[in-house]
């Protein structure tokens, strides 16, 4: 029996290398093995952007294309939008009615936005809650495993627990635990050091140009031990390396070998990961142009995938009920 995964993505902004190494690298294989339903999760970020939402439509969009350009395919896999499948905030509202408070306020996600966010008010209702829709995303197709980053592992055991707890309290067999699936580089720091994020401001985007790339990259923090060209490196300290690591491997022993030998400085190893990067993404960008050229193609595709969704979402929601006003 061929196995359901579920992912989803906030459309709150360009995609970046860590969305490419954490997630649709691993989506796009996993289309040759199980049935994928891979949702642009648009309620998530008008919980986070509800004070700008009006990018919010155009992001989709953008969105759709990075994943098309990628090779998410619409025809091995089901790619819609939330918000076109109502059913999502049907069983949330199931859900949330189960979930305790505590649950909530323990996620380590919750409290590290809260400290580091500050541009925003994310004090609210629906940001605290946003696990409990997320669970409902996943359950609501019955996947058996997410691919995601190892940051949102939290995530995936709170889904659990929420399925365990509506399968106890109401005698029932509707939802099964989920595996995580994670990636190779499951979690790449950004040009900073911290966490690859939107909202951190330090992403090298997918659909940057040659030159963005080239000055982000200038940018990037280096060996903190290394003060001189003729110190000897720590490429395993090094941020700079772990990029090699994941997008330029054929180098990595000559990287290793030229930085632990102070054979060549940092701003010469960035200037030729940058090169590197650009050539690594010329084929994506010049894919997403095509794509993003023929909204009505964008549209055709993400209509019938929200068909699709629906089928299946309908079908679970037959069982939710019968569950639980039985």
């Amino acid at each position: 029996m061929i196995k359901t995964v579920f992912s989803g993505m906030r459309p709150t902004g360009r995609l970046h290398l860590g969305h490419l190494v954490g997630a649709l690298q691993n989506w796009v294989k996993l289309q040759d093995t199980h049935r994928c339903v891979y949702c642009i999760v648009d309620w998530h970020a008008l919980m986070g952007e509800y004070e700008h939402s009006e990018n919010i439509k155009s992001y989709v969009y953008d969105m759709a294309a990075d994943w098309l350009a990628c090779g998410v395919d619409p025809q091995r896999s089901i790619v819609f939008v939330q918000s076109q499948v109502p059913e999502h905030l049907e069983l949330q509202m199931f859900l949330s009615c189960l979930t305790p408070l505590g649950w909530l306020e323990r996620n380590p996600t919750y409290k590290e936005q809260l400290r580091e966010i500050t541009t925003r008010d994310l004090q609210t209702y629906a940001f605290l809650g946003y696990p409990v829709l997320q669970a409902a995303d996943i359950l609501l197709y019955k996947a058996n495993a997410v691919p995601i980053g190892e940051d949102q592992l939290p995530h995936l055991e709170l889904t659990r627990e929420i399925a365990r707890r509506f399968n106890s309290m109401y005698a029932c067999e509707v939802f099964q635990d989920c595996a995580a699936i994670l990636t190779p580089t499951p979690r790449l720091l950004g040009l900073d050091g911290r966490k690859m994020s939107k909202s951190y401001q330090n992403t090298i985007n997918l659909a940057d140009a040659p030159e963005e790339i080239a000055a982000k990259v200038k940018t990037m923090f280096t060996d903190p031990k290394r003060l001189r060209l003729k110190d000897p490196g720590h490429p395993d300290e090094c941020n700079v390396f772990a990029y090699y690591k994941a997008f330029v491997p054929a180098r990595e022993s000559e990287v290793r070998d030229w930085c632990e030998g102070a054979k060549r400085g940092c701003t010469e190893c960035k200037k030729i990961l940058a090169e590197a990067l650009v050539e690594y993404l010329r084929p994506i960008r010049e894919k997403r142009s095509k794509i993003v050229a023929d909204r009505g193609y964008l549209d055709a595709i993400l209509d019938q995938g929200a068909l699709r969704a629906k089928a299946i979402a309908v079908a679970t929601m037959q069982e939710v009920r019968k569950a639980v006003f039985r």
